[in-house]
């Protein structure tokens, strides 16, 4: 940093803003089955504002657009967001709606199951857009997820890409991505479930992954990066391509581990590494998250993250 100029990458997120409502019990309900849970928590999440926070941490500059809703959860979302270094002057207020809010069960092992009510995230429009057009000069990265309109994340994607800013789409949480959408999108970051939503078909292995990658770079992305959980992650731009192995590491709960891995993926690509150095540093940030319980609390350090890396 040199005098007052802020020197670091800045990475925009446009995204979901969610308290998320989290149970953990021995193991998850079958369907129409009841168990007996054994703690109850609130976190601060939504995928835009983990991503955000992970930035953040990594050291990037980092800033969030997005909207909460007027209920009790709006301005703790605000506050925990500011708190971990988020700038948060581009989040608005929607009356008379509710904050998004997701309601998880983890069971033994990390796993878990999301049901997400977007409220306010669903109401991002217009004034959304105006203020990513105002932020983007100077952003290096804008970080896309699928919480709020499809219709405004096309229109700041081919804005972003049209100006020379990378954009990095994560399809989650499942939803339909319009063919024009990945003509924008530099890197694309399916988990295993999303990748398999996207073209079709069971993505168990790396080998899969290679396929799943090929068809979405054939749509149109600069590049693909499909996380596989405990097998690591497939990575391709077309020409060079590799897999990147999973850290070892005790699985406490796994959400929030694929925002954990965008968001150190997108500083490690800010600041010139090659894509197979950013796909490793995603993957020690999402190993190094899936010990630690909550969204937005488990996001790792930096200093965290390059240790993993050693």
């Amino acid at each position: 940093m040199t005098g007052n100029q802020d020197d670091r990458p800045l990475i925009l997120s446009l995204g979901g803003i969610n308290m998320d409502l989290v149970t953990f019990s021995d193991r998850l309900p079958a369907d129409g089955e009841t168990v007996v849970g054994d703690r109850f928590v609130t976190y601060p999440g939504g995928k835009g504002a983990n991503q955000a926070v992970a930035a953040a941490r990594m050291g990037a500059r980092s800033a969030m657009v997005g909207r909460v809703g007027d209920d009790m959860f709006g301005p703790q979302l605000t506050d925990l967001l500011q708190s971990a270094g988020v700038e948060t002057d581009t989040v608005g207020v929607s009356a008379e709606t509710n904050s998004g809010i997701a309601v998880i069960s983890v069971g033994e092992g990390g796993q878990n199951r999301i049901v997400q009510v977007l409220g306010a995230n669903d109401s991002c429009g217009d004034a959304e857009y105006d203020a990513v057009v105002e932020m983007l000069p100077g952003t290096s990265a804008l970080m896309l997820q699928l919480e709020v309109s499809i219709t405004l994340s096309i229109r700041v994607a081919e804005l972003a890409a049209a100006r020379g800013v990378r954009v990095i789409l994560d399809p989650g949480p499942v939803r339909f991505v319009p063919e024009e959408f990945y003509r924008h999108v530099s890197v694309i970051t399916p988990n295993e479930t999303e990748a398999e939503a996207l073209v079709g078909y069971p993505i168990v292995d790396m080998r899969a992954a290679a396929g799943a990658a090929g068809e979405l770079l054939a749509r149109g992305a600069g590049s693909a990066v499909i996380k596989m959980g405990s097998q690591g992650a497939f990575w391709s731009d077309g020409e060079i391509m590799g897999e990147v192995p999973a850290f070892s590491v005790r699985a406490i709960d796994t959400v929030a581990a694929g925002d954990a891995f965008n968001g150190a993926l997108a500083v490690a690509l800010s600041e010139g590494h090659p894509m197979e150095t950013a796909v490793r540093w995603g993957c020690a940030a999402g190993a190094l998250s899936v010990t630690r319980v909550g969204a937005q609390d488990s996001m790792p350090g930096r200093d965290d993250v390059l240790a993993l890396l050693g």
